[in-house]
């Protein structure tokens, strides 16, 4: 059990049960911030970067993987989850962008449906459907 007590946040009896199988957990962190970056690259396993896979995005990514060489690791065991969104436009450009996540090496991909104009939970659960089905094609 943890207790935390912050400047924005406070935590008691925080805690996993049951334990985790894996030991340790890996650790994936968000954000885009240089603080973010920089710490993805000393400590994370993973990261959930907050940016287009472009050529902006491209550069993120490199520095947090100086970083990581600084940190004394192997940048490429950093687990990266880009993103695609419905909101962007049709399947065609969902996939576009899932693609071009993995030309800069991300190691997963998920499709936000928040924010599109689904209304039921069928269609956010079809929307994901001509994802896959588009990535498989």
């Amino acid at each position: 059990m943890v207790n935390f007590k912050g400047r924005w946040h406070q935590d008691t009896y925080a805690g996993i049960n049951p334990p985790p199988v894996q030991r340790p957990i890996p650790i994936w962190l968000g954000g885009s911030a240089e603080a973010v970056v920089r710490r993805v690259g000393r400590i994370a396993d993973g990261w959930f970067p907050q940016f287009n896979p472009d050529d902006k995005g491209r550069e993120i990514l490199e520095r947090m993987h100086n970083y990581a060489r600084e940190a004394g690791r192997d940048p490429s065991t950093i687990g990266i989850e880009g993103r695609a969104s419905v909101a962007e436009g049709p399947p065609e450009v969902w996939v576009k962008n899932a693609r071009a996540w993995e030309g800069l090496g991300a190691t997963h991909v998920s499709l936000n449906t928040m924010r599109a104009g689904l209304s039921s939970p069928q269609q956010h659960i079809d929307a994901i459907r001509q994802f896959k089905e588009g990535m498989d094609g």
